[in-house]
């Protein structure tokens, strides 16, 4: 009992230091851990980005066994720049990569999230060149449902990312795939909500539909 109390004080004083220490959050620890030990290689296509990205049965959607989700809720751009050594490793054969949402709900300009998405596809065609690099329109966001403000509150901003983005592609080589376009409602500017029921996430008919839109590029040789 007293080694049980003693272990038990320990976890208890080491938490304050885990706390300060710990970059990202518990759930971005477990996913990125675990990807370390699911190895990487060139047959792979890769889905990158965070929540979006990480509530999708991509391989089931796709019918293809070697397309791997490798999404973490709630992460960032430099998120993804830090977890990027157990993908490009082994050399995949694709990456689509989407980022960028969870930037905007933090207050970061535009700018500054598009030359971080600059950082990761520089890394990438660095430590795997050959590796195909899609860079996906950031998806639109409303605040019709009265969740996510953070995010929804700011879905001017997505449109300015957007129109970098494209830009970026073609400068790097890399294939942009416009997603935007095809969620957004032109007359005002946001996500359509037939695709969405908390004005950030995706519906299962939502999903559908990025399947359509990428579903080419992932076919292509």
């Amino acid at each position: 009992m007293k080694r049980v109390i003693l272990v038990l004080l320990g976890c208890l004083l080491a938490l304050p230091q885990f706390a300060q220490e710990r970059k990202y959050s518990t759930f971005y620890e477990q996913r990125a851990t675990l990807f370390e030990e699911l190895p990487t290689s060139p047959k792979d296509i890769v889905f990158l980005g965070n929540s979006i990205t990480n509530g999708c049965e991509w391989s089931e959607l796709l019918q293809n066994k070697n397309v791997k989700n490798r999404g973490i809720s709630g992460d960032i751009c430099m998120g993804v720049y830090d977890r990027l050594e157990p993908i490009v490793k082994g050399k995949p054969a694709k990456i689509f990569l989407l980022i960028g949402i969870n930037d905007v709900s933090r207050g970061t300009s535009a700018d500054t999230i598009v030359s971080r998405i600059e950082m990761i596809v520089q890394k990438i065609k660095r430590e795997s060149p050959k590796t195909k690099l899609y860079l996906q329109s950031v998806l639109p966001v409303n605040e019709c449902y009265g969740m996510f403000g953070g995010h929804t509150s700011r879905w001017q901003v997505v449109k300015q990312i957007n129109d970098l983005l494209k830009p970026l592609a073609e400068k790097e080589h890399a294939k942009y795939v416009d997603l935007y376009s095809r969620f957004v409602d032109g007359d005002t500017g946001k996500m359509n909500p037939a695709y969405t029921n908390d004005g950030l996430h995706l519906l299962g008919k939502g999903y559908l539909l990025w399947r359509d839109i990428v579903e080419p590029y992932v076919n292509e040789k």
